[in-house]
């Protein structure tokens, strides 16, 4: 057996030596060109193996064919059964690889013939040169820091420009000149700040000719308040930003808007991108968040990020919703952070990219233990009076529990009550919570209300300010006061029993079984686990749960109310508990674990207090009062308990391993924060281990997506995935180079866009000189500025600022979205929007899933459902309609030839020259004020009435205006 093995392995050499003969005589370079003297295995290689061989013999292990790896060193130089090595390094003409993608046998020959996939004689080539070089297997590109060395490198002008000008001198490819002012303005106007240059601004910087007006405009557009604007919709992108659930009622998300303002004011103030990486990510978790408008917690309202999936209402199965709904929260954070399609391991080991299923199962943990909520975005105003009241009310406490030692009644202070209920027959019952003492037993107090004890012990007094006796103890969310916000939760638990009951008192407050983390509460299924708390007087609350046994849950306190998922708290909203159970068949009351109170109450003689207590006693009135205001909310998280999770069995939450998954970061980075695995969901830790020296993918993901904005494309073109399917970057030391200047600068975002857009790179013309279009025909190594269209919300907004119309308002709730007579479906608005969008820009108009803007949507705006760094950029038919029918277009359109009107404009061709001032920032040419004349004759000759509309109408249609040149 072994000589036949080696007769055949001698003739496939000598059979393998004819063919690399016959294909170098033949075809001379061809099979050659292209291939470095070195082959690098991570931009030469990899890319092959990947594309033509990993879906076989890769990570995957349920794909892996012949129990044969590619994808590491080890697997591929292993020995096999037949005494070989699919690879040999150093010796090509040994490997089973290279006998394998020669062989003429479709039996035998690599990749088979029913994948559908073939090498090229070129990277056969590139195999056989590479294993004869040792076959060296590097880590992935993405993987490795860079090299710190490229900061300490000094170059002469713009760093930029040396990495972009050597890859352009390595291919003899000649760059293009300075572009016109006109141009340049527009351009840095425009990705700037996504609107046009006013005349103001064309009359500031086309006028300057000294050296530094240029960095002049630069600076000047960064500080504008449109720049917030502009950015923060591109990062809305990523966060799949929308304001609506869609699915069947097309639910809204309370008042996530907050944190579309968020991300404007961030922009702005040019905040650390690392610190955005923490708030959105953990903001509610942070020791000291960042203070906003009105002295609010700023840092919470990151959280929305996390927030804003899709949602079903009633949806039959809520284990699947949740896991569908947790893989969203990983795939947008994988994305977004990242730049790897973690979600990929769901089901099994990732195909390609080294991200195990253990690996997603780490980070599902994390999303399961973080809680929705309803978070306040005006009780931060409160905190000191609040802070206030607490030192008064403990030293009242103080006061009391004195008078009750001195009265003699310390000793029925001390009495606990021992007494215990009978046994109860039901062998499922269960105290979930009992709030008769003094701790709240392990339940989770969120917000401010319920404070982290119970009533047990507080003094009592009358309108006469006498000292009546102390509190029994209970759970209140109006222990400090009303008008305050806090919820109460359990641990989690598993449901075991028919009923849920709960004792309880309050007005228009909430207590909610939340099963499987699920929010959207309403009838035909799941209305029977919510219920109001509306009577004063202690009630019992049960909950029928027997349908849900088996599944996962929480209780959940709230002093206010959801209307249609909504949440609201009024003024004198309050929930009190005794106790939660669960049972069987009978209700059966908890021990009283706290102290007799109604024995010492008894023995307490009505006791007038001295001056000094009443007058804190009357401060402490007065502050409640201001309390007292209503509150708003925005649909946050906030954080449950620590929470391994098993695998799911191919994806299938029904079949899990037998083991949980400790919460670690992605092993592949090998960060030094890996440990998740907190009493806590572990988020902040998350954000930690994202930002880590090891981890390089944090600020390179963040400054690709940057250069993409301002140039079209990224250095990485596949700006969401850094993993082995994705683009190799064009111009990797760049990139590294960026990457170390925005961490050393503080993660600053300004800093990174004034240091390219000063670049000679990106003020160069758009049209390429000489024979580089047809040396670099994709652009790709930046010989010119690439000539791109505008983001449909430009567009947009280009439009109303250049009719005049433009609303320049900052923040604030959406203008709701205008409804056509064609836009049909459930959960449509009772009521239309304008259809101008009362001229604010887009960035400020309604998100609804379900009645997505038709113009926006044609010009590419995506559909908001996972994250999406990059936009399709497509030319279809409905753009032209749009532009030449759309109402919207046709009313901003009059308006412009209202406003140019109004200017008192005499000839033809000072109207002429006007109209493209304004709209394409440059003077007309001889030639286009003789055609614009030529048109403006047809067009009077048809309507003398509408000749200046339909000639402004006819400039939104030129590609001019929609695109940057």
């Amino acid at each position: 057996m072994g000589f036949r093995f080696f007769r055949q392995k001698s003739t496939w050499v000598v059979a393998g030596l004819f063919i690399s003969i016959a294909l170098f005589s033949r075809c001379g370079t061809d099979a050659s060109a292209g291939i470095p003297d070195t082959v690098d295995f991570n931009y030469h290689v990899k890319p092959i193996l990947v594309q033509k061989c990993y879906l076989c013999h890769g990570p995957d292990e349920s794909s892996r064919k012949a129990n044969l790896r590619l994808d590491t060193y080890e697997g591929a130089t292993a020995l096999l059964k037949n005494g070989g090595r699919a690879i040999d390094p150093g010796h090509a003409a040994n490997s089973m690889v290279v006998e394998r993608i020669y062989h003429k046998d479709p039996d035998q020959v690599m990749p088979t013939p029913e994948s559908n996939l073939k090498l090229t004689q070129q990277e056969m080539a590139i195999l056989e040169k590479w294993i004869d070089q040792g076959a060296t297997y590097d880590p992935h590109w993405a993987f490795i820091p860079p090299d710190s060395s490229l900061l300490e490198k000094k170059y002469k002008e713009n760093a930029v420009d040396f990495f972009i000008q050597q890859e352009l001198d390595e291919r003899g490819i000649k760059s293009a000149p300075r572009a016109n002012p006109e141009s340049l303005l527009r351009r840095v106007s425009f990705l700037l700040t996504g609107l046009p240059p006013t005349e103001k601004e064309q009359q500031l910087f086309l006028t300057e000719t000294n050296e530094d007006a240029y960095v002049k405009m630069v600076d000047y557009y960064l500080q504008s308040p449109r720049f917030g604007e502009r950015w923060a919709r591109h990062w809305m992108d990523i966060a799949r930003y929308a304001e609506t659930r869609g699915h069947e009622f097309d639910y809204q998300i309370q008042e996530v808007w907050r944190y579309r303002d968020y991300l404007i004011r961030a922009f702005n103030s040019d905040i650390p991108f690392d610190q955005l990486v923490r708030e959105q990510l953990a903001g509610d978790l942070l020791p000291k968040p960042r203070v906003g408008p009105g002295n609010e917690n700023e840092s919470i309202l990151g959280t929305a990020f996390l927030t804003m999936a899709e949602g079903s209402h009633s949806p039959v199965d809520i284990r699947k919703d949740e896991a569908d709904r947790i893989d969203n929260m990983i795939d947008v954070t994988g994305k977004a952070f990242l730049g790897l399609t973690i979600s990929c391991a769901r089901c099994h080991d990732h195909k390609f990219d080294p991200i195990s299923a253990k690996d997603y199962y780490s980070f599902y943990g994390v999303m399961e233990g973080t809680r929705f909520s309803p978070q306040p975005v005006n009780q931060g105003s409160k905190v000191q009076i609040l802070q206030n009241l607490q030192q008064i009310q403990e030293q009242v406490r103080q006061w009391a529990h004195q008078q009750l030692q001195e009265s003699g009644t310390a000793n029925v202070l001390l009495q606990t009550n021992n007494q215990q209920p009978a046994s109860p027959a039901d062998s499922g019952y269960q105290v979930l919570g009992n709030f008769s003492g003094t701790d709240l037993e392990g339940w989770k107090a969120d917000g401010l209300a319920f404070s982290s004890r119970t009533t047990l012990g507080d003094p009592v007094f009358n309108d006469q300010y006498q000292f009546m006796g102390i509190r029994e103890g209970m759970a209140s969310s109006r222990k400090t006061a009303l008008g305050i916000y806090g919820a109460l939760r359990s641990p989690d638990f598993t449901i075991s029993t028919n009923f849920i009951g709960v004792e309880a008192a309050g007005r228009e407050s909430v207590i909610r079984i939340v099963i499987d983390n699920f929010q959207l509460i309403r009838w035909p299924i799941y209305g029977n686990i919510e219920q109001l708390v509306s009577d004063t007087k202690w009630k019992q609350y049960v909950f029928d749960v027997g349908q849900w046994k088996g599944h996962k849950a929480y209780i959940e306190l709230l002093p206010g109310v959801y209307e249609n998922h909504v949440f609201v708290q009024r003024p004198d909203s309050y929930v009190d508990a005794r106790y939660a159970i669960a049972y069987n068949k009978k209700w059966i009351e908890p021990a009283n674990k706290g102290l007799v109170v109604s024995a010492l109450n008894r023995q307490i003689k009505k006791l007038k207090v001295d001056p000094s207590i009443q007058s804190l006693l009357e401060q402490e009135s007065r502050l409640r009062l201001a309390l007292r205001d209503s509150l708003r909310f925005f649909y946050g998280v906030t954080d449950g308990f620590g929470k391994n999770s098993p695998v799911f069995i191919r994806g299938n939450y029904q079949e899990l391993s037998a083991e949980k998954v400790p919460r670690t970061f992605l092993t592949a980075l090998g960060t030094r924060s890996n440990n998740l695995d907190v009493a806590g969901s572990g988020r902040l830790q998350l954000a930690e281990a994202l930002l880590e020296e090891n981890n390089p993918l944090t600020t390179r993901v963040m400054v690709n997506r940057i250069w993409h904005h301002l140039f079209g494309k990224g250095i990485v073109e596949t700006v969401d995935n850094f993993g082995l399917q994705g683009k190799l970057p064009s111009h990797p030391a760049l990139l590294d180079y960026l990457s170390l200047s925005f961490k050393q600068h503080n993660y600053s975002v300004k800093q990174l866009i004034r240091t390219i857009v000063l670049s000679e790179t990106f003020q160069r013309s758009t049209v390429p000189v000489n024979d580089s279009k047809e040396k670099d025909p994709a652009n790709t190594w930046l010989s010119h500025f690439p000539l791109r269209r505008l983001e449909a919300e430009a567009i947009r907004d280009a439009m109303l600022a250049v009719s005049g119309r433009l609303d320049t308002s900052m923040y604030g709730p959406p203008v709701p979205q205008h409804i056509t007579s064609f836009m049909n479906g459930r959960g449509k608005p009772a009521q239309s929007g304008p259809l101008d969008g009362s001229g604010r820009r887009t960035v400020y108009l309604e998100v609804r899933r379900n009645f997505l803007d038709p113009m926006l949507t044609s010009f590419d705006r995506p559909i908001p459902f996972t994250s999406f760094g990059k936009r399709e950029v497509t030319n279809v038919p409905a753009q032209s309609l749009i532009l030449m029918n759309d109402p919207f277009v046709m009313q901003e359109a009059a308006r412009l030839a209202e406003r140019l009107e109004k200017k008192g404009l005499k000839t033809r061709e000072e109207k002429i020259q006007w109209l493209y001032k304004n709209c394409f920032g440059r003077a007309a040419t001889g030639d286009e004020i003789r055609e614009a004349n030529q048109l403006l004759t047809r067009l009077t000759e048809k309507n003398s009435r509408t000749v200046w509309k339909d000639f402004a109408h006819t400039i939104f249609n030129l590609k001019e205006f929609i695109y940057l040149n």
